[in-house]
């Protein structure tokens, strides 16, 4: 009996092994199976990577440069009734008689007006820097109002401040005024320069920008006509000749209407002048650059530009340091070609030339768009004597 149990008991304990190793198979299997209706992807290799073990060369990402922000827009508001507020655009109109409120983004700002208010405001007009914009207020406004308002921001360095022109804002503020259409001037006259090949301003200034204006000459009494291209009208500029020319000249004035209203503005008397493109370019000769006592000299200065131009010829010469007189002759003659030129020349005269005529001889031509000088070294020998047989 005891071996017979000693031989069951083994036996049992080699199904119980039977037993475990079939669950561990089973459990193996199972890890190996797939999951039913998906199959296994192979697995893809990995570029950039090497098998050796050696440092991997590591890539720098681009560094994303960062633009600062561009500082604020300057920006010009209107401030409306009932604290509203309007951005403006070229030109606005307030009634004569209102209140003009204007504001400016910007710390500090600096505001400029028509020259009219720079000169006299009567207390009317106020500029106030808050902290972050500019005002300014203009109260009991005229017709003679009309005109630009600018702001410009202020660039600052520690105590020294200057206008960044190149963010400035401007509005053109008309004031209609039910009885002035133009703005009023103290001048019943004035006086305009008409300059060859340079547009000249004729300022009839209208205080309403509904109004119709046309431009008129006194005598022969006729209404100048307007193409837009030899004159043009502006209506915050008033008309423009663009290219005057000798028949421009005389006595004109605008007419403005509106409605009912007819008025006639202030005369405006056109001079015309033949305006040189540019400075004289003088070039001056001596007859000689070394002389002996005794002799004569003569310094010429010519210049050669266009017709009808003024040139003023000044002198300076060693001379002057004892009192010796000028001695000049100046003439004007045509010059040859196709265009309408003419030489201007100045010749100084210094007669029985002396030790102290020596030096530099300098002369100064000027018309009306500026001056040049020239100079030229003179020399002053001792007379050789003859020889005696």
């Amino acid at each position: 009996m005891p071996l017979v149990n000693l031989f069951r008991s083994k036996w049992k304990l080699l199904l119980s092994a039977l037993l475990i190793c079939a669950v561990i198979f089973e459990l193996d299997a199972q890890e190996q199976r797939t999951t039913p209706g998906r199959t296994s992807k192979p697995s893809k290799p990995k570029f950039g990577k090497t098998t050796n073990k050696g440092p991997r060369a590591v890539t720098a990402k681009p560094k994303i440069k960062t633009t600062p922000a561009a500082p604020a827009q300057t920006v010009l508001t209107q401030v409306l009734n009932r604290g509203k507020f309007k951005k403006v655009g070229e030109t606005i109109s307030v009634q004569s008689g209102d209140t003009l409120e204007l504001r400016c983004r910007g710390k500090p700002v600096q505001w400029s007006v028509p020259s009219y208010l720079e000169e006299d405001d009567d207390g009317r007009l106020r500029t106030v820097q808050q902290e972050r914009y500019g005002v300014l207020t203009l109260v009991n406004s005229t017709g003679a109002d009309t005109g630009e308002y600018a702001c410009y921001p202020m660039h600052c360095e520690d105590t020294d401040c200057r206008k960044d022109y190149d963010k400035a804002v401007k509005v053109f503020v008309f004031f209609p005024d039910p009885h002035e259409l133009f703005v009023p001037s103290s001048e019943y006259y004035e006086v305009i320069q008409l300059r060859t090949n340079w547009p000249t301003v004729l300022p009839c200034q209208v205080t309403s920008p509904e109004a119709k204006v046309t431009l008129h000459r006194e005598f022969p009494p006729v209404e100048v006509a307007v193409d837009g291209t030899e004159i043009s009208f502006n209506v915050k500029k008033g008309f423009t000749i663009h290219r005057p020319r000798p028949y421009h000249a005389g006595a004109l004035f605008c007419v403005a209407s509106l409605g009912n209203l007819r008025q006639s503005s202030t005369k405006y008397m056109l001079i015309y002048v033949n305006y040189p493109m540019a400075p004289p370019s003088p070039v001056i000769q001596a007859s000689s650059s070394s002389l002996a006592v005794g002799e004569n000299l003569r310094v010429s200065c010519s210049v050669v530009g266009e017709q009808n131009v003024v040139v003023e010829f000044t002198w300076e010469y060693p001379g002057q340091q004892i009192g010796r007189p000028l001695y000049k002759q100046e003439s004007i003659s045509p010059v040859g070609g196709g265009a309408a030129r003419q030489q201007s020349q100045s010749v100084l005269l210094v007669d029985e030339i002396r030790d102290v005529d020596q030096g530099t001889y300098t002369c100064t031509a000027q018309n009306l768009q500026g001056a040049t000088s020239v100079s030229t070294t003179v020399k002053v020998v001792p007379k050789v004597k003859p020889k005696k047989p």
